[in-house]
């Protein structure tokens, strides 16, 4: 836990002091040099395989509804709310890092899921968050086997924001919404176009197929009042709000 608090005051700090002047080590800086340890101790970052292109068996789905975009629409006012209210204070100087360092959960890739290179976010949750992704990448696996089988992980995108990370992603999405859930350690990111195959040589899954299931969990832990979901369409991934099992 120390770990945690004293990187994220790092970040802060680096970020704060950087200046056209200063151009030195930044909390990107930092997070790449992270990345490149957990590359070594993590065997889960492994980015597998191109998908595969023939012989794909098909993937029995249980319908949800309608499409990702109609079924999956709950309003960014309702995500912020639900983060405002049990996330963390918005990371913007040293001393909401630290304050915040003991409440949050660090995200490595797993067995049941792939955190993808986080170019405008860190790999922090609440508890309630990280026990919700945790539940998610179960329940993908173990569908996946019930169903026949497939070495596949989702994609993680994006997690925790800074006011800076947010301002860095405005500039290259002019759609990124200033006040955004990911500023309170609630909210992550998974596409639903791109999956890491971890064996090419096991059963072939098609990245529909995968797509499909993936809503079809969420889908689930969204009906059991786990979660708050928006499907951006842009982004390809589901918008997800941990939800706080006092407001179910």
């Amino acid at each position: 836990m120390k770990y945690i608090t004293y990187f994220l005051v790092c970040i802060i700090l680096v970020s704060c002091n950087r200046s056209k002047d200063n151009p030195s080590l930044a909390s990107d800086d930092i997070l790449a040099l992270l990345e490149c340890e957990d590359s070594i101790y993590n065997r889960y970052n492994n980015k597998g395989y191109p998908a595969p292109d023939k012989g794909c068996s098909k993937l029995k789905i249980k319908p949800i509804g309608g499409s990702i975009g109609k079924v999956f629409n709950d309003s960014n006012y309702l995500h912020i709310s639900q983060a405002k209210a049990h996330g963390i204070i918005p990371i913007n100087s040293p001393e909401a890092a630290w304050e915040n360092g003991k409440n949050l959960v660090r995200i490595k890739s797993t067995k049941d899921y792939y955190v993808d290179s986080l170019t405008h976010s860190y790999p922090y949750l609440t508890s309630t968050a990280a026990g919700l992704l945790e539940e998610i990448g179960q329940r993908f696996q173990d569908s996946l086997k019930n169903r026949g089988g497939g070495a596949y992980r989702f994609k993680v995108t994006s997690i925790l924001r800074t006011d800076r990370t947010v301002g860095k992603l405005r500039r290259v999405n002019r759609n990124a919404v200033g006040e955004s859930a990911h500023s309170y350690g609630t909210t992550f990111d998974i596409s639903h176009s791109k999956f890491i195959c971890d064996n090419p040589n096991g059963v072939k899954r098609n990245f529909e197929d995968l797509k499909n299931l993936l809503a079809e969990i969420v889908n689930d832990l969204r009906n059991e009042g786990f979660c708050l979901v928006k499907h951006e369409r842009k982004q390809a991934c589901l918008h997800i709000t941990a939800i706080t099992r006092e407001d179910k």
